[in-house]
């Protein structure tokens, strides 16, 4: 039988502290997301005490979650302090990962033209130049104008017209921006029959999901250009991006078709703290009642959550690799 257990820090301008008490801790993390986001959650009160943690942490604290059994624990979540909300009822600890960093206004500008590379490489360059940046996602903009944006409007804006996987790797302090789908990191195990507690999933196949895609992008002459993609009749999905190439917009195009029409999973599993696993890695999914099913599915999404109910980790599978 496995003990439960864990460790949470923080450093607050080199000052660390170590909790001692815990109701509850929740962490959720996506491809889909910019941030991976986690809430700690203490009791009101100990010992008939009002807890009065802020006067050891506040907004803009580090912190480092490691969840796991028996002693062996496991780096969960590293970020800082977005908010302490202390209203009546348990006190919550709300954290952001690296991106807290990036929501920061950064200086006016042109780039023209210039690349989903450059453009993340300025917003580092501007706010935190000992970040390092990993893009392998070659699409080029004509023209891209930042006009008083943070850098987390930007990377929004981004990830919103190119359908980029962007995310932090906040220990290792790297700026990541990739294709959907195309980094792996770990592969774990899972079966229908052993190690998924509850399921919602539902196999679906792409022959059956028809999606058609319409990129529209104005160039700098103000002139509208559009490509379609996909299924004509299925559903319609409308994309507006920046100036950029016919062959970047068939890049946007093909990017938006994977995350909306794959062979694999709709819905989500339920398991435990073992194995460990984070998006983009690949989850080898057997389901002996239905050998077809079987197979290693891209992870988009995964929630954890830990108490004194158990540790548990929802997961949400995307495309069959």
């Amino acid at each position: 039988m496995y003990t439960m257990d864990w460790n949470i820090e923080f450093n607050n301008a080199g000052k660390k502290f170590k909790l001692g008490i815990l109701a509850e801790c929740e962490i959720e993390c996506s491809v889909d997301n910019l941030a991976d986001v986690a809430t700690i959650v203490l009791p009101e009160a100990v010992m008939n005490q009002v807890l009065n943690i802020e006067s050891e942490i506040n907004r803009g604290t580090s912190v480092l979650i490691q969840l796991g059994y028996d002693g062996r624990l496991q780096t969960e979540f590293e970020g800082f302090i977005q908010n302490i909300i202390t209203n009546d009822g348990p006190l919550k600890i709300i954290c952001e990962d690296a991106l807290f960093l990036f929501r920061k206004s950064v200086p006016d500008v042109e780039l023209k033209p210039s690349s989903l590379k450059n453009i993340a490489q300025y917003l580092i360059d501007k706010i935190d130049p000992s970040f390092t940046l990993s893009c392998d996602y070659d699409i080029s903009y004509e023209k891209f104008v930042i006009h008083q944006a943070t850098g987390y409007d930007v990377l929004k804006k981004l990830q919103e017209e190119t359908k980029a996987n962007i995310y932090f790797d906040t220990i290792n302090k790297v700026l990541h921006v990739h294709a959907p789908y195309v980094e792996i990191g770990g592969i774990v195990k899972y079966s229908m029959q052993r190690n998924i507690e509850k399921s919602s999933l539902e196999y679906l196949r792409a022959i059956d999901k028809k999606v058609e895609v319409t990129i529209e992008s104005t160039d700098s002459k103000g002139k509208v250009k559009s490509i379609t993609a996909g299924t004509t009749g299925g559903d319609k999905i409308t994309l507006k991006v920046g100036p950029m190439s016919e062959s970047d917009m068939q890049k946007v195009a093909a990017a938006a078709l994977k995350k909306n029409s794959f062979d694999g999973y709709s819905g989500s599993f339920d398991g435990w703290l073992i194995p460990f696993v984070q998006p983009t890695y690949s989850a080898i999914i057997e389901d002996t009642d239905y050998p077809y099913k079987t197979g290693r599915y891209y992870v988009i999404g995964v929630k954890t959550s830990f108490s004194e109910s158990g540790g548990k980790r929802t997961i949400t599978p995307g495309i069959k690799l």
